[in-house]
């Protein structure tokens, strides 16, 4: 099966629990496919916890989930080694973080010690427990959540982790079409606890997904229309700091994914423009006076695109 097959059968299982979420689950997936992670940033009852069940229940991945919170510690979700008397040798108990799909919901209530304890796992896939290395099973998927409208008691993420994350997402509230037709659901017995999603691949499926990613090319003009965003998101006036070359790695990358999800084996700047504000929106940081102004960085960005001569 390739991916463009994969990958709408995906959609469609996932979009038929979660409604409205659409951008969500076409965003997360060629993340997920690419290689990396998401921050999803959203109030609270928009269907964060539950997106994320579903889509470890179509892609039979084991899942874990953690709630953040301020007294939450490093070896909380890495794990740790306890003494067992009858053999006399330390055993390792694993966290949460031995899975496959992990959601640290509200990860910005949790210090930044416990933060930073997810920097080696996300980017490495591996943990490292009293100087023992022990590499997880692809695939592995992080999806955080933030909440942004309720900053007491929480720890803004620093921009090292900021930058592990593929790509934030902002989530707003359904239509009202969706939400009735959330309600609908709910009235006909829709249970969050036992969901309805079908098993529709596995990790070996995904693996192949990667393969055919893999072989998706990049002609020498999208490689030079990547830099050029994203080396101008150092110079804009507003921005303090733009984005690293990790940023660029990371629309590239996503990029392919995006590209083999549509049945191409190529990249066309629409893949690119689609991409550049959830990859690059965390990425920039914006100077104190544009943040004062009420600038926000998916505006920065948008004007960037709209000034960039785009590739034919």
């Amino acid at each position: 099966m390739d991916t463009k097959t994969l990958t709408t059968q995906l959609k469609a299982e996932i979009n038929s629990v979660v409604q409205q979420q659409e951008s969500l689950t076409d965003l997360a997936i060629t993340a997920l496919l690419a290689g990396g992670h998401v921050l999803v940033e959203g109030v609270p009852g928009l269907a964060k916890t539950l997106w994320a069940r579903t889509v470890a229940q179509v892609m039979s991945m084991d899942f874990k989930r953690v709630q953040f919170t301020s007294d939450l510690m490093p070896s909380d979700i890495l794990g740790t080694k306890i003494f067992n008397q009858r053999s006399g040798d330390f055993e390792l108990r694993k966290g949460p973080l031995f899975t496959q799909l992990f959601l640290a919901d509200e990860i910005n209530r949790t210090p930044p010690k416990t933060q930073s304890a997810l920097l080696e796992v996300m980017e490495e896939r591996a943990i490292t427990i009293d100087g023992t290395r022990y590499v997880l099973d692809e695939p592995f998927f992080v999806m955080a959540t933030q909440n942004p409208i309720e900053y007491e008691g929480t720890y803004p993420l620093p921009e090292a982790l900021l930058d592990r994350f593929m790509m934030k997402i902002s989530l707003t509230y359904p239509g009202v079409a969706a939400e009735k037709q959330v309600l609908q659901m709910h009235h006909s017995g829709f249970d969050t606890v036992h969901l309805s999603g079908r098993p529709v691949c596995s990790a070996a499926d995904i693996a192949l997904c990667r393969e055919e990613i893999a072989q998706v090319t990049a002609e020498d003009s999208i490689m030079n229309y990547i830099v050029s965003i994203v080396e101008t998101t150092r110079r804009v006036g507003a921005v303090m700091f733009g984005a690293s070359p990790r940023g660029s790695v990371a629309l590239l990358r996503a990029s392919k994914a995006y590209a083999a999800m549509e049945g191409r084996d190529f990249i066309i700047p629409d893949d690119v423009r689609l991409l550049c504000v959830p990859i690059l929106q965390h990425r920039i940081i914006l100077k104190p006076e544009a943040e004062i102004d009420g600038i926000k960085p998916d505006v920065v960005i948008e004007n960037i695109l709209s000034q960039i001569k785009v590739p034919r």
